[in-house]
């Protein structure tokens, strides 16, 4: 069990209070717009930290809040060291970090620091010529025989190549054109980035997230990648690279002058190349963001569509449960800006929004890690369908759409976009039945969900059943229960296409989590371990149950107890 969190000082290493915490990220820019020109910002943030605070979360996730020229909402930067004029400035930033502090909330930053803007001043003066002092800031290259320099694709537009004029070169870009790849193999790189980590860090903030960490280093000599594998070709040189650890180890200490902690986002990561992070003499982040679990009804990317399995993704939950299991803590989510709402996906949002929003709650709050909870998903919100490809703001949504599958129907692209875009992760926060939802007063920067009506905080707030108030009760029940913080993880029904169920086992105390993925009430049964137990019911996402029956998307939380004790319910 961590130590308990003793206040920031230099000198201090690393800590682990992260292990009991529960996270509530927020995309600014649609969350909650304090001063009325249709854009979320920080001033709404300070308005609603006391709602962040009565969810029971411990620390707030701010997506990237810096100067950017939105090519990439955020993930361009254009300043690291400032805030976005259209949500605030440092002023405010503080105001709201003292707050929440106050508040007992930590705060982490997103740390995106394998591209820039190619509007950051870094990069204005890096193409200008090739031999002045920010000219190796980024990958540069000459064309190779007439052509790219080498056959990579963007993960988000086009190849990964894009011409100055300037300087007569192509300069790497592993995302948007407007997001030109650092060069990290550059020591001045380095000392910038550790110089940015110090400006938050001496602030106050309590850490960072770190975005496609695991691609900053590049093989040398940037081979070419398999042609036949699109979008992701040349992923094997530029993920989990060459001089990563050891640039890492750099950041590292520069976490471990503060009391703070170091969150990797890791596309395409396994456990084992996750465990290289995470364990370890010299361990250089704390916990991973993977993507294993997301990709339940789909292959590889959202777009590209497939029936939703509960197998593969209770194989996945359980995977990373078990190799990680005394060795590193695991990160807990379904929802971020960067995925389609999860009720849309792998539950019902149509007949069981309710049901389904509530039990997918329950199915990964009580696993073993840390959980985040992302704006909107502890009301229910859902993907938002729009009539044409231009109403989209989203870079990936418009290169998918333009890039593959062309010669289908604009009916059927169109649904691909429904299910796939992070666009529906990204519609403004829905507080209450009024105009714009109550994020605005004036019209928001994009389209509203017209389900707003129905799903919305102040709504949900008033029904003791609601996905809001399930949320708070699960989150609530994690905090006072040791078993839920630090006990161990064992599967049951491994192969049951409907039931998802889990027993934690902490000190001779163990909790069971049953959760049925079926639209329809199904018959249940416990495993042989459990023949002879009784246990009382802590949690349900129905307000009646049937001992032998699950109702359709039904979640149950039972404390298992000795069978002598005759005051519980037989399970």
């Amino acid at each position: 069990m961590p130590g308990a969190f003793t206040g920031r000082s230099k000198g201090d290493a690393v800590k682990d209070w992260y292990k009991a915490m529960a996270f509530y990220q927020i995309w600014i820019r649609s969350f909650y717009d304090g001063n009325n020109d249709g854009i979320g910002d920080l001033y709404g943030v300070y308005e609603k930290l006391e709602y962040i605070k009565s969810l029971g979360v411990d620390g707030i996730w701010f997506s990237p809040l810096y100067p950017s020229p939105n090519a990439d909402y955020g993930y361009d930067i254009s300043d690291y060291k400032n805030i976005h004029s259209d949500y605030g400035d440092l002023d405010i930033f503080k105001k709201v970090l003292d707050r929440a502090h106050e508040l007992g909330l930590k705060v982490i930053m997103d740390l995106v620091i394998n591209h820039t803007s190619d509007e950051h001043p870094w990069f204005i003066k890096s193409r200008q010529s090739r031999n002045n002092p920010y000219s190796d800031y980024y990958i540069w290259r000459d064309a190779k025989h007439g052509k790219l320099p080498n056959n990579w694709d963007s993960l988000l537009e086009g190849k990964a190549w894009e011409y100055c004029p300037e300087r007569g070169q192509y300069y790497l870009h592993l995302f948007a054109k407007k997001q030109p790849d650092l060069n990290m193999d550059n020591p001045a790189v380095r000392e910038e980035v550790k110089s940015i980590m110090r400006f938050w860090l001496d602030m106050g903030v309590d850490g960072f997230r770190e975005d496609v960490i695991n691609f900053i280093s590049k093989a040398d000599g940037l081979p070419n990648g398999n042609p036949f594998i699109p979008v992701a070709n040349g992923m094997p040189y530029y993920k989990d690279g060459p001089h990563i650890h050891e640039y890492l180890g750099e950041f590292r200490q520069v976490a471990e002058e503060y009391d703070c902690f170091l969150l990797g986002e890791g596309p395409m990561t396994t456990t084992r190349s996750a465990l290289s992070y995470l364990t370890g003499r010299h361990k250089t982040l704390d916990l991973m963001f993977h993507f294993e679990h997301m990709m339940a009804d789909c292959f590889m990317t959202e777009y590209i569509r497939r029936p939703f399995s509960l197998v593969k993704l209770k194989k996945a939950f359980s995977k990373w449960q078990y190799e990680l299991e005394g060795r590193a803590w695991n990160t807990l989510y379904l929802e971020n800006h960067d995925h389609p709402r999860i009720i849309s996906r792998y539950g019902d949002d149509k007949r069981f929004h309710r049901e389904s929003g509530t039990m997918l709650a329950a199915c990964y709050l009580f696993q073993q890690g840390t959980p985040f909870i992302y704006q909107g998903q502890e009301i229910g919100m859902t993907n938002i369908r729009l009539s044409s490809i231009e109403q989209y703001a989203d870079v990936s949504s418009k290169n998918n759409y333009y890039r593959f599958h062309t010669k289908d129907p604009v009916t059927k692209r169109l649904e691909r976009i429904y299910a796939s875009s992070r666009d529906s992760a990204r519609t403004p926060m829905q507080w209450d039945r009024s105009a714009h939802a109550g994020f605005s007063k004036v019209k928001p920067w994009f389209y509203v969900n017209p389900n707003y009506r129905k799903i919305n905080v102040k709504s949900e707030e008033a029904d003791e059943y609601s996905i809001l108030n399930f949320y708070r009760k699960c989150l609530a029940y994690r905090k006072r229960s040791k078993v839920v913080l630090w006990g161990t993880y064992k599967e049951y029904c491994r192969t049951d296409n409907y039931i998802y169920m889990y027993e934690r086992s902490y000190r001779g105390k163990k909790i069971l989590v049953v959760c049925s993925f079926a639209d329809h009430n199904i018959r249940w049964r416990l495993p042989r371990a459990f023949a002879h137990s009784r246990g009382k019911l802590v949690l349900c996402n129905y307000p009646v149950h049937t001992p032998h029956t699950l109702a359709p998307y039904e979640a149950r939380v039972y404390e298992i107890r000795n069978v002598k004790d005759k005051a519980n319910n037989r399970l």
